[in-house]
């Protein structure tokens, strides 16, 4: 009689066909990761060769009301 019924008495094959599974998507999740951070890399490579002058400023671009700034309006 076993403790948990289906876990005694399983034979070679199922439990091999099982752990190649797990492994296959173990592998499959590690890819998937690894070809996210290298594009995420390549991106931040490609932005950065082509910024412009302004570019080295805080906020540069960013469409605001920058004329009534502090002025009470």
């Amino acid at each position: 009689m076993s403790v948990l019924p289906g876990f005694g008495h399983k034979s070679c094959d199922e439990s091999r066909i099982a752990l190649r599974a797990l492994g296959w998507a173990s592998v499959a999740v590690g890819v998937a990761a690894l070809g996210l951070y290298v594009g995420r890399e390549l991106r931040q490579r490609y932005k950065f060769k082509r910024r412009t002058p302004s570019d080295f400023y805080s906020h540069a671009g960013d469409e605001g009301q920058t004329t009534e700034f502090g002025m009470g309006i």
